[in-house]
């Protein structure tokens, strides 16, 4: 949804009031760890996109537990917001923090990571480089698939990027 400064102050609002409500009104224990990381408010405030977080593994059962709770929770967002219309609420489970601890997982153990020299001179010739290289990669992965995608890609990027730059 397109972003201006009012949809930012809505954004915010409608954030803080369903983060009070989970924490206060909504004793439901599959939304324990549940954490609500960003919303976006429609325009004409009647649709808004709730980013969540769970815990790891728990994903199906945070989305069980916030579909059985959206009614009340927008039942008091509509009462602790006093807008004409109150938005239906649409969550979404935002797994991007895994994907992020699963890159760096691979690249720790990558052949380009610090600490994993090998005796071939070219290679510690371009040891400085080798990091440089890995970021590239990643940065090259999101660009081509977008935020928490194209992990996948990673390796064959990482070599790609590293025979180019022994060329």
């Amino acid at each position: 949804m397109q972003q201006n400064p009012v949809s930012g102050r809505s954004n915010e609002i409608v954030r803080e009031k369903l983060a009070s409500i989970l924490l206060y009104h909504i004793t439901d224990p599959r939304l324990a760890f549940v954490t609500i990381q960003s919303v976006e408010v429609s325009r004409d405030r009647s649709v808004a996109r709730i980013y969540v977080t769970a815990e790891r593994g728990h994903y199906d059962e945070a989305a069980e537990g916030l579909e059985s709770a959206k009614g009340r929770m927008r039942s008091l967002l509509g009462t602790d917001l006093g807008w004409r219309v109150t938005p239906e609420l649409r969550f979404h489970i935002d797994t991007s923090l895994d994907e992020a601890e699963r890159i760096a997982a691979i690249l720790k153990e990558s052949p380009f990571a610090k600490g994993n020299k090998t005796d071939d001179k070219e290679e510690q010739a371009n040891d400085g480089a080798a990091p440089v290289i890995a970021v590239k990669a990643a940065k090259a992965a999101e660009e081509a698939e977008g935020p928490g995608r194209g992990t996948e890609d990673i390796a064959g990027h990482l070599g790609n990027e590293a025979s180019k730059e022994r060329e």
